[in-house]
């Protein structure tokens, strides 16, 4: 059986159970693709969302894309693309026409506002996950830290962060010794 199709199908299973965007999907492509397919490591995937949010286009994407590519080369990584977006792509062209028809009222209102809450804890979760398997010692701890309050107190793009931490993680691993 043509591994295409099932990549396709996996894809457009993330595709269509997540509301919220890239990181919301970060969970469900680490259950899809890490635990129930093992197309990728979880060390793996933590490297594709690094690379994909520092490449343009969407996080969740990306990811599918390199995951695909990975599986089957090129027209994998298009197989899986396609896979992802295709969901969204009937969704929104079916909520298109209906959405400013009800945006008025309060239950769509109140409705959006309690998906926006779920999409915050899906994507703690996606983080604490992230957090566990990439902060294994005190140097990766630090870098963390550092990372965080930088984020946090600067207007830096994240691009700079994942190319300052992959310098940061070089020099701490020829320093140590130690994978940081």
């Amino acid at each position: 059986m043509s591994i295409y199709p099932d990549l396709f199908a996996t894809f457009a299973k993330v595709g269509v159970m997540t509301f919220g965007g890239g990181y919301a999907m970060l969970p469900i492509l680490q259950r899809e693709v890490v635990d129930n397919k093992g197309w990728a490591t979880e060390e793996e995937l933590v490297d594709y969302f690094a690379i994909g949010q520092c490449t343009p286009g969407i996080i969740a994407v990306n990811t599918a894309t390199f995951i695909g590519q990975k599986q089957r080369g090129v027209l994998g990584g298009i197989v899986s693309t396609l896979g992802l977006v295709f969901p969204s792509l009937v969704i929104i062209s079916l909520l298109a026409g209906v959405i400013t028809t009800f945006s008025h009222l309060a239950w769509v209102n109140h409705a959006f506002a309690g998906i926006r809450v779920c999409v915050c804890i899906l994507i703690l979760n996606a983080v604490i996950k992230l957090l566990k398997k990439s902060v294994i010692d005190v140097p990766a701890g630090i870098l963390f830290a550092a990372v965080a309050l930088c984020a946090y107190f600067t207007s830096l793009s994240p691009v700079w962060f994942v190319l300052l931490a992959a310098v940061a993680g070089i020099i701490l691993k020829n320093l140590g010794g130690k994978k940081a």
